[in-house]
């Protein structure tokens, strides 16, 4: 039996893992936040997301191991309290990861299918089926999961791709393309921030690291997984920003925010571009509930093994780790309480802070890994600023976006200092 990943199955994961429902939910928020320089802020996280993609290299080529991020901070800070509220974010980060895909899917079933009167309402009822399904579909077999997501990808990219080529062509003559001239764009600190607020739609080049045991030839096939989903991702985003922008008015795209890129296959598909964008957005979103679930849980047991949370949580229900029930309920309370751009700056600000220490981490241990200092330490600082740029521009906009991004930091590492304190107690 083949027991090894190869290069283009590496590749995969990591575009699977970014191109998931992250586009699809985000696209209209940075359309609001950029104007016309969308583009240059999915650049400018794009950057972030490919300094990172450095120290993730070294680390998985030197530390290769199923639990990734999670062993990397804990090589790079040992078994205490940071490294266990890091890693207790990380797991949170993967919950609201979840909250964004299933509103997502929420915002675009509707178009397909109104079950009310109430949009809003169907948007809730929809989110919170296909998280009840997902739930079902991991306990039921992980196997299942496997194979969805291995069709899911091409089916997803296949069309998306598509989109890229008739957007482009359907950009010649379009009178919005002169949107995206230069006096249309925000300040270069609010693309900067809009870049941040978007930074979710590329953590999933993350997952590489739990899959590097496994891939074939490490030292060349690890370096290029990373390096060329990012920059393939980088390259796909702007160009289905630059499409957008450049096909609606910024009015329509603003009335359609939570769903825009269907409506930006009118122009040039009309109606029928327009679902099969919608069924993609499904599909997509579907796809990535069902393994981020599987992920989540996963680093819920993965700490519970460090002793970073209670043991309680090696526990089994049905034959899956009690964290996949937990994950799911909390998505469900998350997707059903907070808006689009809560959701979404707290993922940024989660990942934005782990990608960080994961890049100090690669600096601390520099001669270990062998690699250079002065890229992880452009990443920790370039994702600890960038953090800090987007709570400040947040502040002023929505402060209550800021406070629940905050607290949820703050509760990581409570709920680890709690749980240390009194596992220490007990011994």
């Amino acid at each position: 039996m083949k027991t090894k990943i190869s290069l283009k199955e590496a590749i995969s994961i990591g575009i699977g893992g970014m191109v998931g429902g992250g586009i699809f939910a985000v696209l209209g928020l940075a359309v609001s936040l950029a104007k016309g320089g969308t583009p240059v802020s999915f650049l400018i996280a794009g950057l972030i997301a490919l300094v990172t993609s450095y120290s993730y290299v070294k680390l998985s080529l030197k530390y290769p191991n199923r639990g990734g991020t999670v062993k990397f901070i804990n090589e790079g800070f040992g078994n205490g309290i940071f490294s266990g509220g890091i890693n207790n974010l990380l797991w949170v980060s993967y919950i609201i990861m979840l909250a964004l895909y299933a509103s997502a899917f929420g915002s675009y079933a509707p178009n397909l299918l109104q079950l009310t009167s109430d949009r809003t309402l169907d948007a809730h009822i929809y989110a919170s089926f296909i998280v009840v399904l997902a739930t079902a579909i991991n306990y039921y077999s992980i196997s299942v999961v496997g194979k969805i997501e291995s069709y899911a990808v091409i089916i997803k990219l296949i069309i998306l791709l598509s989109f890229a080529g008739f957007g482009i062509y359907g950009l010649f003559g379009n009178p919005h393309v002169a949107q995206l001239a230069p006096e249309n764009w925000e300040s270069p600190f609010h693309l900067l921030t809009a870049g941040m607020v978007i930074f979710v739609a590329y953590e999933g080049f993350e997952l590489i690291a739990n899959a590097a045991p496994d891939i074939e030839n490490p030292e060349v096939n690890i370096p290029k997984a990373y390096y060329w989903s990012v920059l393939f991702v980088v390259a796909l985003y702007i160009i289905i920003a630059t499409i957008t922008v450049g096909s609606l008015a910024f009015g329509e795209i603003a009335t359609a925010q939570d769903y825009v890129l269907a409506e930006a296959a009118k122009p040039m598909l009309g109606k029928v571009g327009f679902t099969i964008i919608t069924i993609a957005a499904l599909i997509s979103t579907f796809s990535a509930i069902n393994a981020s679930l599987y992920g989540g849980s996963s680093v819920n047991y993965e700490l519970a093994e460090d002793d970073e949370l209670p043991n309680e949580f090696l526990h089994k229900i049905w034959n899956q780790p009690i964290g996949l029930f937990i994950t799911a309920i909390a998505t469900l309370i998350a997707v059903n309480t907070l808006k689009l751009e809560s959701i979404s700056t707290a993922g940024s600000v989660g990942f934005l802070l782990i990608f960080a220490v994961v890049n100090y981490t690669g600096f601390k241990l520099s001669k270990e890994i062998e690699g250079k200092k002065s890229i992880p330490l452009l990443g920790t600082i370039s994702c600890f600023g960038a953090m800090i740029a987007l709570l400040i521009q947040h502040y002023t906009v929505s402060k209550i976006d800021v406070f629940i991004a905050l607290g949820i930091i703050a509760f990581c590492f409570t709920i680890e200092y709690l749980y240390k304190k009194t596992a220490h107690k007990k011994i």
